[in-house]
């Protein structure tokens, strides 16, 4: 299931968000998706949503709610906090050497998309797992997760297949004000 979606995401960012409209469509990259969406991620989301859901504060509470509340928040932190900073260069990384990309390629596009891709995560992301890890049986979320992430999912295939020659023009731009001269 979890490489279908991935894939998913990979047909719906070269369908809808093509790099450039005439280039054809490239099959390797969605199996690509598919096998680490089925190799890699179901494997480590299914242990990684068993080790949260063992994440229980002491009830300080009578109010089964706030107790919940409480063990919502800690565990969406622990996720975006451990999980998300190892996950998103995981992703990029295991997708370059399914590419043959050299380690120097792997180097820059992580040093490119790594911090970008974790801020965008954390306005996505937050939210939506503060109310799967609080409410959703621990036996679904990697599941409820998963239908989510059709987009997300789209938005890392568009990132990992973004060219090298974007962030260089980003390199440009002047950090001082005014520029100082090359």
């Amino acid at each position: 299931m979890t490489g279908f979606l991935f894939g998913t995401g990979d047909i719906i960012a070269q369908t809808f968000f093509p790099e450039n409209p005439k280039s054809k469509y490239d099959y390797a990259r969605t199996a690509r998706g598919i096998i680490y969406g089925s190799c890699i991620f179901s494997f480590i989301g299914s242990k990684w949503y068993t080790f949260l859901s063992k994440i229980n504060l002491p009830q300080t509470s009578s109010s089964p709610l706030i107790n919940k509340t409480k063990n919502a928040v800690a565990r969406m932190a622990v996720d975006q906090l451990m999980f998300s900073p190892v996950g998103i260069p995981l992703y990029f990384s295991v997708m370059s050497i399914m590419e043959g990309q050299s380690f120097q390629d792997l180097k820059s596009k992580l040093e490119q998309n790594w911090w970008s891709t974790l801020k965008v995560n954390w306005m996505v992301w937050p939210a939506f797992q503060l109310f799967n890890l609080g409410f959703v049986p621990v036996q679904h979320q990697l599941l409820v997760v998963n239908g989510v992430s059709i987009l997300w999912n789209t938005f890392l295939s568009l990132r990992n297949a973004k060219k090298e020659e974007q962030g260089k023009q980003d390199e440009k731009m002047p950090v001082h004000y005014p520029p100082v001269p090359e």
